[in-house]
């Protein structure tokens, strides 16, 4: 449940990208807020901007106009390196293909943010430790991506995304490689990160079904937000 104090806020964000001479507006004059505890549902046709929203939320990318703030900070007048700092210790990543590196354990994947972060050995360890027991995968610590399911292999994406305790958790499709039975155990994880650990989410997804475990939805077409989806 949010507590009604914003992690997010965008006011007036526009993002072009040219195409030759062509100028396409993906987004226009959007504004929106996102509260601390939300989970918020991003819904909206192939190519509509989705993923544009949630990279310009991460920091991926600037807005052509308009402010971002994410937990009080500015990220849109951010340089590049200060950015990479930025979203080291405050954005967790949720990928479709999980994104795991095949040759580390399930640990070392959940470690791997951590390097970027100054703290020693033995607290990495600690922290992926807990993050694994989360997600109900302590006894699948010492596997490789390949001896994992592909369930298995979204915990361990998601323990990745909560190790360094984000602001934001940004989910991208995250049960669109997935069966709907697998895919409803990683919406029940993302539900209880959210009501039980007070995680802020926004979660981009086609599929009605994933968005109806989010607290609210909202639906991006022509570049705008709306609570309603378009007939």
């Amino acid at each position: 449940m949010t507590d009604g104090k914003p992690i997010v806020r965008m006011r007036g964000v526009e993002k072009l990208f040219h195409r030759g001479a062509e100028e396409i507006r993906v987004l226009h004059a959007l504004d929106l807020e996102i509260g601390a505890g939300d989970f918020l549902a991003l819904m909206g046709p192939s190519g509509s901007g989705k993923s544009t929203l949630l990279n310009l939320m991460a920091g991926l990318d600037r807005p052509s106009s308009g402010s971002i703030e994410v937990g009080e900070r500015r990220i849109d007048e951010l340089s590049r390196r200060e950015l990479s700092r930025w979203r080291a210790r405050h954005i967790g990543f949720v990928f479709q293909f999980y994104n795991l590196l095949p040759v580390l354990s399930a640990m070392r994947n959940v470690e791997l943010p951590l390097l970027l972060l100054p703290m020693s050995g033995a607290e990495r360890r600690r922290r992926a430790e807990t993050a694994l027991e989360i997600v109900g995968l302590s006894h699948r610590a010492k596997h490789t991506p390949r001896t994992l399911s592909g369930g298995e292999q979204q915990r361990v994406g998601i323990a990745r995304a909560i190790v360094t305790d984000p602001t934001l958790i940004l989910a991208d499709e995250p049960t669109g490689d997935l069966d709907r039975k697998t895919g409803d155990g990683i919406l029940d994880l993302l539900q209880a990160l959210n009501r039980e650990h007070g995680k802020t989410i926004v979660m981009v997804t086609h599929d009605p079904h994933a968005a109806s475990h989010a607290a609210r939805r909202l639906y991006l077409l022509d570049g705008q937000l709306s609570t309603e989806m378009a007939a």
